[in-house]
């Protein structure tokens, strides 16, 4: 059962998060101060703790720090009337809150806050259990998020493994790159769905949120202590070979070869697959697309070697 727990000094703010919660799939509890919520962190799966800061005896930083020793899992969110720059600071800093939110919040705004938040509690755990059934319903979860990549990641996965079996990897080495594949996008679990599935070009405002998503899931995966191959794949697979991608702008060689493979596999599903702006592209207009990007986008060695695999597996 996913579970909430929130803390505040004021009973009325708990009665109205019970209000607002009662009719979601979520087990809610709540604590009055800071002691009283730390002990049923200690006894109880708590995925999201969402607490006041200004409380009696105990700030809701200093709490949530106390949080983070005795469950790290559990997704933080400050809340707080004083939306000053040290305590987002703080917030950070001290707490590594996942969330920061302003009194009075905006009821839809805070369940699609608790919301993502259960969803990244729920990812952290199953990629820190090391169970690649659990992979690949991460992956699931999030294509269930942009209805049109279903089966994307596995795609992403069967590309990039026929790359790296030609270049005569190893079985481990392999293993972990069919595993960032999988996982490649799981920094989406944090993009809103009507982003993602948005039927035109994306604002500016929006295609940053979207962007941000190689971040979001190699913390995860960081946090998850999962190998560097998968984060590295997580993190870099939107780097471009000219050095004009992102989140970091690397160039060239300095992009990990796992990512440079998972860029292209990625590329060629997403253009070869219907999108909420665009229907598929034939295979060969794919490749004559790709083929022009060759350079500035991809690897031109690695874009040689996948064209000659996907050739020979199309006849």
């Amino acid at each position: 059962m996913r579970t909430v727990l929130f803390v505040d000094d004021e009973i009325p703010i708990l009665h109205s998060m019970e209000r607002l919660f009662f009719d979601r799939d979520i087990r809610c509890l709540f604590a009055s101060d800071a002691g009283a919520a730390l002990e049923i962190v200690a006894r109880e799966e708590v995925g999201v703790v969402v607490s006041d800061n200004m409380m009696p005896g105990m700030h809701g930083v200093e709490m949530l720090s106390r949080v983070r020793q005795i469950s790290p899992d559990t997704v933080r969110i400050l809340m707080t009337a004083y939306a000053d720059v040290d305590t987002a600071i703080d917030a950070i800093n001290k707490s590594e809150a996942f969330r920061f939110i302003v009194k009075p919040w905006e009821n839809v705004r805070l369940v699609e806050m608790v919301e993502e938040s259960l969803d990244r509690y729920q990812l952290l755990v199953s990629l820190g259990q090391g169970d690649e059934t659990l992979y690949r319903t991460v992956a699931q979860t999030v294509e269930m998020k942009d209805h049109y990549t279903k089966g994307h990641c596995d795609r992403v996965a069967d590309y990039a493994m026929l790359m790296a079996s030609a270049l005569g990897f190893g079985p481990a080495l392999k293993n972990e790159i069919k595993h960032g594949s999988w996982l490649h996008d799981c920094g989406k679990i944090g993009v809103p769905e009507a982003i993602l599935n948005f039927a035109g070009r994306l604002s500016e405002a929006d295609l940053e949120i979207v962007k941000k998503h190689p971040v979001w899931g190699a913390d995860l995966a960081r946090q998850a202590r999962m190998p560097k191959t998968v984060i590295n794949i997580i993190l870099y697979h939107h780097e471009r070979f000219d050095g004009g991608g992102y989140p970091v702008g690397l160039k060239g060689g300095t992009i990990p070869i796992e990512a440079r493979i998972v860029c292209i596999a990625d590329v060629f599903d997403a253009l070869h697959s219907d999108r909420p702006y665009r229907t598929a592209f034939s295979f060969d207009e794919t490749i004559d697309y790709m083929q022009g990007m060759t350079g500035s986008f991809f690897d031109p060695s690695l874009m040689k070697l996948f064209v000659s695999i996907v050739r020979k597996d199309s006849l």
